[in-house]
């Protein structure tokens, strides 16, 4: 564990170890962030001031996690709730709802449990909340609606949340990636039958997402130049939703 410095800005990355996650807490780092990660598995190795090992739909863990964090870094600049599954669940009146409340419990009870957790260790006018919710939260998947009903919520609940605490000069904001070149995409391609470069065909701009042009967008939300956007959920995804 290295603790910040004393004027280093802190911030917190949910589902960090791979992917979306660990591209946002690798451009944080870069910007000079002191990064602490969580996942479900095992602590990473990487740009992170320290890793907790946290499910953050579990209460008791993110309580312990925040915890941490507070005698750790004694400060909280900026939480990006990015932990998330998917998975496509069924309908079927004998279908196992299982999936369901894991995919809403990780997406979107997690966001509450962190954010909530976060608000009291975050400064007013310069604090951030970050929320990866997804283009699926602008719009529907037939076969994913307990991740589409979990984005969604997401997105209303970034924008609940920024009204909340507007007062306070916190600002909340939520990011929408399209197809972005991860695992959890590529278990997604494999379900629909369809490879990357197919998806890159129906994408205007020609390409999917690297998970470093999400965290270009966070890393603009998490700075100063950001501060007057707020309860905003903008997309990353080549032009696919224009």
């Amino acid at each position: 564990m290295t603790p910040p410095v004393a004027s280093q800005p802190v911030a917190l990355v949910t589902g960090a170890s791979r992917g979306i996650g660990r591209a946002v807490a690798e451009a944080l780092a870069g910007a000079g962030y002191a990064v602490y990660g969580c996942a479900r598995g095992q602590p990473q190795a990487g740009p992170f001031a320290a890793f907790h090992r946290c499910d953050v739909a579990d209460p008791v863990a993110v309580k312990a996690m925040f915890a941490a964090l507070a005698r750790d870094a004694g400060r909280l600049d900026v939480l990006v709730n990015n932990a998330g599954i998917a998975g496509a669940n069924q309908l079927d009146a004998d279908a196992d709802d299982g999936l369901w409340h894991a995919i809403v419990g990780t997406n979107l009870t997690g966001t509450y449990l962190c954010s909530k957790a976060a608000l009291p260790m975050l400064p007013d006018r310069v604090g951030r909340i970050v929320n990866i919710a997804s283009v699926l939260g602008l719009r529907g998947a037939a076969d994913q609606t307990a991740y589409c009903a979990a984005k969604h919520g997401v997105i209303g609940f970034t924008r609940a949340l920024a009204l909340a605490v507007a007062p306070r000069g916190i600002a909340v904001n939520a990011v929408c990636p399209g197809w972005v070149d991860t695992d959890m995409a590529a278990g997604r391609f494999a379900e629909l039958g369809m490879t990357a470069a197919d998806a890159a065909r129906q994408t205007p701009l020609g390409r999917i997402a690297s998970g470093a042009d999400v965290a270009g967008l966070v890393l603009f939300l998490a700075g100063p130049a950001a501060g007057h956007i707020t309860g905003q959920a903008l997309s990353v995804d080549g032009g696919a939703g224009a």
